[in-house]
């Protein structure tokens, strides 16, 4: 399946989307030390309490429940979603800000976003990452030791249900299974490759793109 091509001189989001365990962040990074110059990765914001190693700022914005439905009411979300009883939510200014250094802007949002994304006909690329099977995400979520066993379940059950929404039409633009990460990171390196030339060239920002 071929990408979509530029519209009208609009930047192109790359969005990551699959279940959590599958390796999308894994994709994400690597992308990011190959291209420290063209890929700017927009840091999304959330309502759940930090991992061990991770950053404010960094991996996600952590903020309280109270912060995240005031930015809902402003309309400074492109998408949000409650998943297992947390907010996630992508905002403008994380893309503006992204975008404005000339770099292609990726994204790591939930099944719900990808669908809110292509409601709003944004110039979006968006690719599923799948785990080989279930029982190999299970014995890949065991081993993050994140999650408690009633969580790590809940993922799971969730887990089928997004994979399920892999025979939805037009909703995906490429389908990766992530059975060995560097044959996954290579296939969507290739899928993106036109528009790792052409972002540095763009000027405009998605605040100007979209009618909110």
């Amino acid at each position: 399946m071929n990408p979509p091509k530029q519209d009208n001189g609009k930047s192109v989001l790359v969005v990551f989307t699959g279940p959590s365990g599958a390796g999308k962040s894994s994709i994400i990074e690597k992308l990011k030390q190959d291209y420290p110059d063209r890929i700017g990765f927009s840091v999304s914001h959330t309502t759940r309490s930090p991992r061990p190693g991770e950053q404010n700022g960094v991996e996600y914005h952590f903020v309280s429940e109270e912060k995240f439905k005031d930015m809902i009411e402003k309309n400074e979300f492109i998408e949000y979603a409650n998943v297992h009883g947390r907010y996630y939510g992508t905002s403008l200014q994380a893309i503006d800000s992204v975008l404005n250094r000339g770099q292609l802007c990726v994204l790591d949002v939930d099944v719900q976003g990808c669908r809110s994304i292509r409601q709003r006909n944004m110039n979006a690329v968006i690719i599923f990452i799948s785990p080989p099977s279930l029982s190999e995400l299970e014995s890949r979520l065991r081993c993050r030791k994140t999650e408690s066993e009633a969580d790590l379940r809940k993922r799971l059950e969730d887990a089928q249900g997004e994979m399920k929404t892999c025979e939805e039409s037009n909703l995906y633009d490429l389908i990766i299974v992530n059975d060995v990460l560097d044959r996954a990171y290579n296939e969507a390196r290739t899928f993106i490759a036109e528009y790792l030339s052409e972002e540095r060239s763009k000027t405009k920002t998605l605040a100007s793109d979209i009618k909110l």
